[in-house]
């Protein structure tokens, strides 16, 4: 009958010691350390023997980590819960490092904690690696609400900027006016001056109208082409016409050579104005077809104007 043999603990000893996991164990009775491994020196600079009770371990853990951290530990090692938590820890030198505990808790026959062990893994490459991974994402989420050549909002984000204006004039019963911009006869410019003075046409003009509409709440966004939009929020009709001949000044004064177009030498624009307090029944889209239909008045009477009202 063979017979198994049992490693004598000194090799578990070896074994522990020689992986990058760093185990540990507590006594739950007095909450001491009963044994730490030694690469905890190699990774937090601390010696092992500095590691004395469950007040050096949160000591040396980031105060912005510390409380929930030890909190929810003590509460899922009480209940007997298997767990594991990350956060940064200090470093003897003062850095801090992102480490992941994972806790085993050791009953004994009454069912009784009697002692924790748990192994501790360096995560800081894991963190870095998620945080690229967030900051990527947070710039696409903002690339898919910005127009990729003027650097303002794009048609997606006027979608929802404008809804969400659109409920708050209506719960607030304040006026919400609307300004949509055509560049005059942008297809012949873009035919004679070629697409890349173009584009940098379209980047002046959105600036323009960018510092044209310089409120906090003010938005400007690419609407398509070479139609912009402006929302104003708590805008009177007096306001929103004062921001729209602004804008148009604005063009005027970038003096852009403009030799294809019918009505000046230089690049203009035409606007169509609205304001509105929405009530109960109002639509949104009825109200942005509105303002669109005076952009297209504008231009049917000459171009280079504004047009605040149906003719």
């Amino acid at each position: 009958m063979s017979r198994v043999l049992e490693p004598d603990p000194g090799v578990y000893k070896t074994l522990l010691e020689s992986t990058k996991a760093i185990p540990w164990q507590i006594d739950w009775k007095t909450l001491e350390f009963s044994y730490i491994g030694p690469q905890i020196e190699e990774l937090l600079g601390w010696e092992p023997t500095s590691w004395v009770s469950v007040q050096d371990w949160a000591a040396r853990m980031h105060e912005e980590d510390r409380e929930q951290v030890v909190n929810f530990c003590v509460s899922q090692s009480q209940a007997g819960v298997d767990h594991e938590a990350d956060y940064r820890a200090l470093t003897k030198d003062g850095r801090y490092v992102w480490i992941r505990d994972v806790v085993h808790v050791v009953r004994n026959e009454q069912g009784e904690v009697e002692s924790l062990i748990g192994f501790m893994f360096d995560i800081s490459e894991r963190k870095q690696t998620e945080q690229k991974l967030i900051e990527l994402q947070k710039e696409l989420e903002q690339l898919s609400f910005k127009d990729g050549l003027t650097g303002v909002a794009n048609r997606r984000m006027f979608d929802s900027v404008m809804e969400m204006e659109w409920l708050n004039a209506k719960r607030t019963r304040q006026p919400l006016s609307l300004i949509m911009v055509d560049i005059d006869y942008f297809k012949q410019y873009n035919d004679y001056y070629g697409h890349l003075q173009g584009d940098d046409c379209l980047k002046r003009v959105s600036q323009a109208l960018s510092d044209s509409a310089s409120r906090a709440r003010d938005f400007v966004a690419r609407f398509g082409g070479e139609e912009f939009v402006l929302v104003l929020p708590e805008s009177n009709a007096e306001a929103a016409a004062a921001v729209a001949e602004r804008c148009r000044k604005a063009i005027f004064k970038l003096q852009i050579p403009h030799e294809k177009s019918d009505i000046s030498q230089l690049l203009s624009i035409s606007l169509g104005v609205g304001t509105v307090i929405p009530g109960q029944h109002d639509q949104l889209l009825d109200f942005i077809n509105t303002v669109d239909q005076r952009l297209y008045l504008a231009k049917q009477n000459g171009r280079n104007c504004i047009m605040s009202q149906d003719a």
